[in-house]
Formats: structure tokens, sequence, C-alpha cells
């Protein structure tokens, strides 16, 4: 069991040195295609060499955004192999504790951005999900050495149904709604702004939209089995211990983003700024176990 550990770990190295990659190509892709539109913003009266010198930054910046898509891919792979590598020393999905949860939730974040950049055909939207993703990968490495090694389940986390299908809800929630901030924060950039290189506000508006089409629902069984665990393990349905109650809001908060954009027509600048809103409530639920404990502080955090 200690090699497979030791294994997955390596895996998931592998897998950090992969998304750091990923992360930089992605920003490079940015940066290339801002200094591409840089001589045609500078008019027809630019030097004779500007399209040239134009179009071989246009090629280079492709070029960054499919090796960027190459190396997220790889990072997705390392990844699933760390966690397959640890499910099978464990005898459960690697969910019990801070460092097992983040190192599944940087496999689905990656998971789900690129699924979506295939859908809709555009990278932009990595530039800001990948670096959220390696921001979390420094946080497992922060973790402390001890949590690496795999130890029995506390009396509460028993039920591996629930476990896994409890917590691995959240992640994909907290993956879509990861993306769905993305989108919201690069239409608020592009929304009244000549930024050539950023896809249409409207893709990013429905872009954003879809993601958390998908991670709403996701919330809502997350809060529906919990509050069926929670009655089996400590006898009561809810008992506002503080992450449920973070749970709780970061639901109303896009329960409040799906109503406004359906029954009051609310699109772009009012919608992006309730996913920036909402995001900050999915970080706040995440983290909050070190600010006021309760009964989800497992394994230390």
């Amino acid at each position: 069991m200690d090699a497979l550990v030791r294994l997955a770990f390596y895996c998931f190295a592998a897998s950090s040195i992969a998304l750091a990659g990923s992360a930089v190509c992605y920003l490079l892709f940015a940066f290339g295609w801002v200094r591409d539109r840089q001589p045609a913003l500078a008019g027809a009266g630019a030097s004779v060499g500007g399209p040239a010198v134009s179009l071989g930054i246009g090629a280079m910046a492709e070029s960054f955004g499919r090796f960027a898509t190459m190396l997220a891919w790889f990072s997705v792979l390392f990844q699933g192999l760390s966690i397959a590598l640890r499910s099978v020393a464990a005898g459960r999905l690697p969910l019990s504790n801070m460092y097992e949860f983040s190192k599944t939730f940087i496999f689905l974040i990656v998971l789900v951005y690129l699924l979506f950049e295939r859908w809709y055909g555009v990278r932009q939207v990595g530039t800001v999900v990948l670096p959220i993703a390696v921001g979390m990968a420094l946080y497992v490495w922060s973790l402390p050495v001890s949590m690496r090694e795999v130890d029995p389940l506390i009396p509460a986390l028993q039920n591996p149904p629930l476990l896994t299908l409890h917590v691995s809800l959240a992640i994909l929630a907290y993956a879509t709604f990861a993306v769905s901030f993305a989108a919201a924060v690069l239409y608020l950039a592009a929304d009244g702004r000549r930024i050539g290189w950023l896809p249409s506000p409207a893709l990013l508006d429905d872009l954003a939209y879809r993601a958390v089409t998908v991670g709403f629902p996701a919330m809502t069984l997350v809060l529906i089995l919990g509050s069926v665990w929670a009655h089996r393990a400590w006898g009561t349905y809810w008992s506002w211990d503080p992450k449920e109650t973070a749970s709780l809001f970061t639901w109303l908060i896009y329960g409040v983003y799906l109503h406004s954009r359906s029954l009051r027509g609310w699109r772009g600048r009012r919608s992006a700024v309730v996913l920036l809103i909402g995001f900050g409530a999915v970080l706040f639920t995440y983290f909050g176990n070190y600010i006021f404990g309760g009964l989800h502080a497992y394994g230390g955090v």
C-alpha cells in the first residue's frame, strides 16, 4: 500500500508540473493575441513590416494555445492516475480530507474546463481557470506531509456510497462554478471594450450560464445527500454547521442567478457580477474550516 501511495504522489507531482506549464502557456497565448492586435490598432499608417509581424505573433500565440491544451490534458491524465492509485491503496475514492478533496478538485476543474473548451472552441477562458488550478495545487503542496498518508476513516465518514456521491458532486459543482467565474471575469473585461482576442461577450455569457446549469443541480444534490448523511451520522438533518450554512448560502446565490436570468431577463454585466459573488461564496465554503471549524473539519483541516 505504501508503494501505491508514493506512486500516487509522484503522479500528482507530474500533474502539477504539467499544470504549471499549461497555465504559463495559456497566459502566453493571451499575451500573444494582445500583441497581435496592437499593430491593427495603430491603423493604416503602421510600418511596412507590421502585417508580417502581426501574422507571426498570431501564429506563435496559436502554438502556445495548442501546447497549453495538450499540457492540460497531460495534467488530467497524471492526476487521474494519482487518484486511481490512491483509491486502490485506500479502498475508496480519495475524498476524506482537504488533501484528497483538493487533489480531486484539481482533476475535475481542469477536466470540466477542457470539455467546455472543446464544446465552445475557445481557449481564452483557460487564462483564468488554469491559474486557479495551479493555486489549488500550491495549496495541496502546502499541506502537512502527514496528510499524504492513507488513514482509516473516522466513524462519521464510514459510509462509502454517501461519501462518494456527496463529496464528488460537491467537487463537480465547485469545478463548474470556477469555469463560470472565469467566463464572467472575461465578460466583464470584454463588455463595452474593444479587446479583439477575447470571445464575444454573448459567447462568454452563454458559457457561464451553461456551466451553472451543470453545477447548480449538483449543488442541490449535495445539500440533499448531506442532510440524509447528517441524520445517519449525527441524528439530525440540519445543524447549522458552518460548512452546511455556507453551502446553503452558495446554493442560494446561484439560485438567484438562474432565477434572475430566467424570469427577469438578466444578462451580461449584472449576471457576471452575481457569478463573481457566487465564486467568492464557493471559496468561503471550501476554506471555511480554517476559520470556523465545525463538524466538517476532518483530518486537522
